[in-house]
């Protein structure tokens, strides 16, 4: 047995170490961001009232108010247009702190639609990998077989 015909299953299994390691790091890309629950005016009313507000956390880019409740729960509530003044006041009088995001911070939280044409041309290159590896591996048969 020659040294060429010892590798020939190294040759093929190339292709799949080099997917599955392009694979990897693609599964780890996924953001972790905490899930909101969203509720109305009457719900963050009710909850102001009982007490039950641990903090809070303006976005004012947003118009939207983080809601963290001592039991740990995460509330997003989206306030109308010039809301923010009495909304912090109201929090502020209740002992409740409170939080306004940076205009960098609070750009961060705008979904960019970068990511989902990252995806697509991952896509896309992992595909073109796999079509040139299937034309070199028959390239290569045919020139064998004749």
């Amino acid at each position: 047995m020659t040294g060429l015909k010892r590798l020939r299953p190294l040759g093929l299994l190339a292709p799949l170490v080099i997917l599955v390691a392009l694979a990897v790091p693609a599964v780890g890309l996924a953001d972790v961001t905490p899930i909101y629950i969203k509720e109305s005016q009457q719900a963050y009313e009710s909850q102001l009232a009982k007490g039950e507000i641990a903090a809070a956390t303006f976005n004012k880019k947003l118009r939207s108010l983080h809601i963290k409740t001592k039991n740990g729960t995460l509330y997003l509530y989206k306030y109308p247009k010039k809301g923010f003044p009495a909304l912090d006041t109201q929090l502020k009088s209740h002992h409740i702190t409170v939080t306004v995001l940076k205009p960098t911070e609070a750009a961060k939280e705008v979904k960019p639609a970068k990511h989902k044409l990252r995806y697509i041309a991952g896509g896309l290159l992992i595909l073109v990998i796999l079509i040139v590896g299937v034309v070199l591996l028959v390239n290569r048969r045919r020139g064998r077989d004749e």
